[in-house]
């Protein structure tokens, strides 16, 4: 899908029903004799933001793949799998960026000078504690996972955790301004000079502390790059009692968000400490995890993004946000069921033509883990949902109801080996999304059934058109024409089978086209 129609679709959640009122959700409804003039200039800041958006998340996914392709072939399979044994303390770095305060500051409209100070030095002061303890569990972490190597490697990679804290607040004023082209180029700058210093380390022999160069080099430039774009200064300004303004929201969110990052990241931590050759083990289904999240990301992270800006400004008119949550879900099923019933598909040659032999244990952990990344999506849109309504009680309550059915479900598949904690995050994750439709239709009436009308007529014809594709494609014994040939052949059915049942995205697309061919 080209991506000026990628931005489109985004427009038109904003459109609903032609509405000219909508294009105005980002501020006041303006006076009459102002609509023409503010309307353009809306819809262009619009286009450019989630162009820069789209462009930070693709653009960031297609360097990380361009490098792994070269240290791949470099690193052993169980140096990734001492890094990705690390993957649920690690996540905390993330965490501390993407939820709590922050979050809580993104959802709410009037920020101080004082509470944005007030906020950076109670995250700093975190990251910095939570470091000490990990620091201290080191020795620990290496006895848990019986590898002696353990210790100095997260002693060394959780100082990301302090970095990425340092620059939070930027990060959010970038963001609350829609400045998603500066983030975007300090992201994509700081993650081209990490790359670059752990290939030059990798070729040197270096090993996995090529790895741990990359994550701490990209959490260290880019948040100073952060500094030096952004300008903030933090005032010399510490408040409790402004600091409790938030907890409302924000320590649901951080309770929730740390669940979240603990079972998200937990199965690489069970593979190594329960079987046997972890490091490899772990290395393998890590690297499949990351590679089936890579277009999954992209449209979580871009749709998200989105989603930030527009639910929180809209979430009082109920009909309004269902039928642009109803927009998103289409737009997303649109794209990402063919990505991920072609992904299982191509999963075996595409790992050999990259990575070579030595990865193929790790195809079946990716066929099985694309069932889950291709319905991820639809989740992230609909927390964001739950967030602007500010129902951080949903939010924390049904977090803890997924993570128990998780634990159960690890516990009935755990006998199966790595295939079976695979499946049961698929079966969580399907769960999971059935959970947030059962609550998104007590907030605004959107039922499973709407979702089922919305989506399900996508997945049918991206089935049918992958499956018609390997068929055609069958005696091709070749990796790369085997690639391209199914791409094209299964992508050109499913767009002819969209456009012969007259589904949306098909006359939205023809829409499109005229449009380009008028100008």
């Amino acid at each position: 899908m080209p991506t000026n129609l990628f931005i489109q679709q985004a427009i038109n959640w904003y459109k609903e029903s032609k509405s000219e009122e909508c294009y105005l959700f980002l501020q006041p409804k303006p006076k009459p004799q102002q609509h023409l003039m503010t309307e353009p200039t809306l819809k262009h800041q619009t286009t450019v933001s989630l162009f820069w958006s789209f462009l930070d998340k693709f653009g960031q996914q297609l360097i990380y793949l361009g490098s792994s392709i070269v240290l791949m072939r470099i690193l052993d399979p169980s140096e990734y799998g001492l890094i990705g044994a690390l993957a649920v303390f690690i996540a905390f770095s993330t965490l501390l960026i993407d939820s709590g305060f922050t979050r809580a500051l993104l959802n709410r409209k009037q920020i101080s000078p004082e509470e944005y100070s007030t906020v950076f030095y109670f995250n700093l002061a975190f990251s910095g504690i939570l470091y000490l303890l990990l620091f201290a569990m080191a020795p620990f972490l290496a006895q848990l996972f019986h590898e002696p190597r353990i210790a100095p490697i997260a002693r060394i990679l959780f100082l990301s955790l302090v970095l990425n804290a340092g620059g939070m607040i930027q990060q959010t004023l970038l963001t609350k301004k829609a400045d998603f082209r500066g983030l975007t180029r300090l992201n994509i700058g700081a993650q081209v000079i990490a790359v670059a210093a752990s290939i030059v380390m990798a070729v040197n022999g270096f090993g996995v502390w090529s790895l741990v160069t990359q994550t701490v080099l990209y959490a260290l430039f880019r948040t100073l790059f952060l500094w030096i774009y952004s300008k903030w200064i933090p005032l010399q300004v510490f408040s409790i009692k402004l600091l409790r303004t938030f907890t409302g929201l924000s320590n649901k969110l951080l309770l929730t968000s740390l669940i979240s990052a603990v079972f998200n990241n937990i199965y690489p931590s069970i593979i190594a400490f329960f079987y046997p050759n972890a490091m490899k083990q772990v290395g393998y289904y890590s690297q499949a995890n990351k590679y089936q999240e890579i277009p999954f990301g992209i449209l979580s992270n871009t749709y998200r993004q989105v989603s930030m800006l527009v639910l929180p400004e809209i979430h009082e008119q109920t009909e309004r946000t269902k039928r642009v949550v109803s927009k998103m879900i289409k737009s997303l099923a649109f794209l990402s069921f063919p990505i991920g019933f072609l992904m299982i598909l191509i999963a075996e040659p595409a790992f050999v033509f990259l990575f070579k032999d030595k990865w193929l244990p790790a195809v079946p952990y990716f066929q099985v883990l694309c069932l889950a990344g291709m319905v991820s999506p639809f989740a992230f849109v609909l927390n964001e949902l739950f967030i602007a309504r500010e129902k951080a009680n949903y939010f924390l309550g049904v977090e803890i109801i997924r993570r128990g059915i998780l634990v159960l479900l690890i516990a009935l598949l755990f006998r199966y080996g790595i295939m079976g904690l695979a499946a049961s995050w698929v079966i969580y994750t399907w769960i999971t999304l059935i959970i947030s439709l059962v609550l998104t239709r007590k907030l605004i009436g959107y039922t499973l059934t709407n979702f089922v009308k919305d989506a399900f007529p996508y997945a049918i014809l991206a089935f049918v058109s992958v499956a018609a594709g390997y068929f055609i494609t069958l005696h091709i014994d070749e990796n790369l024409p085997f690639l391209l040939v199914n791409m094209f052949v299964s992508g050109l059915l499913y767009l002819l089978l969209c456009g012969m049942c007259k589904l949306e995205m098909t006359r939205e697309i023809g829409e499109w086209l005229s449009a380009k061919k008028e100008i």
